[in-house]
């Protein structure tokens, strides 16, 4: 039995994913707003973990979060495990690897781009780093020097952020479809909403393999981080482990 704590973007996934699971799933969904504070979505899903370890049935605690702006950095698992995919947003999940991140987002890691649990649940149709009605990261460049020092937080940002990557992406709008989604039409929407921004629209197919490997347990350890009782998540924020697991 497994205890799911996941972002409601990826609320229709991680349903369908439930649904054919072969393990009992209890599931719980966080707003996607939360984004915005790093520090109060992590104390948010820490209070959840806590909450399921303390009901001492779940084999293990499912993560479905990225680093999400280093909202998961720190996590610490209690007496259950925790697993989460490597991944630094819900990019990387959405388009099912790191591969397939590194060939469509390498060069402008910051690329704004949307899905249809943005669309839904969101009260914006990009997921961007800045600017107003958006999911931000205001406060990671700071947590980045506190931890790093500010050069090295300051290569970190850079190197995550380029500015004149590719020549510039911000005039791009990218939509990951997911065929357990494609019904919806959302992808037909999003290109018109980006018609009106003025941004060129373009469509990606996503993988739900991520999500779906999680909830059905096929944990390998290039996709999957797995923190036992003990420890707890540290960043490494590259793009290849992206996290560890520490003794705390």
């Amino acid at each position: 039995m497994y205890k799911l704590i996941s972002c409601n973007v990826f609320q229709r996934e991680a349903c369908w994913a439930v649904a054919q699971a072969p393990e009992v799933i209890d599931l719980e969904f966080l707003e996607l707003g939360e984004h915005a504070n790093s520090p109060n979505l992590r104390a948010k899903i820490q209070a959840a973990i806590d909450a399921a370890d303390a009901a001492n049935r779940y084999q293990a605690i499912l993560l479905l979060f990225g680093v999400c702006g280093n909202a998961t950095v720190g996590l610490r698992a209690g007496k259950t495990m925790l697993v989460m995919p490597r991944a630094h947003d819900c990019c990387t999940i959405l388009l099912g690897s790191r591969k397939k991140f590194q060939e469509e987002f390498g060069a402008a890691p910051s690329t704004p781009f949307s899905s249809s649990g943005y669309l839904e649940r969101g009260t914006y149709f990009l997921r961007t780093d800045e600017g107003l009605n958006t999911v931000v990261y205001g406060n990671v460049l700071a947590e980045y020097e506190a931890k790093y020092g500010k050069e090295n937080a300051q290569y970190i940002w850079e190197t995550l952020h380029p500015k004149d990557a590719a020549g510039g992406q911000d005039h791009k709008a990218v939509f990951i479809d997911l065929p357990q989604t494609a019904h919806l039409r959302l992808a037909e929407r999003f290109e018109e909403e980006a018609q009106k921004a003025g941004k060129e629209y373009q469509r990606l197919a996503g993988d739900i393999r991520l999500i779906r490997d999680l909830i059905w347990g096929r944990w390998n350890g290039e996709d999957y981080l797995i923190v036992k009782p003990g420890e707890e998540v540290a960043g490494v924020y590259d793009f290849d482990e992206i996290v560890r697991a520490e003794k705390y």
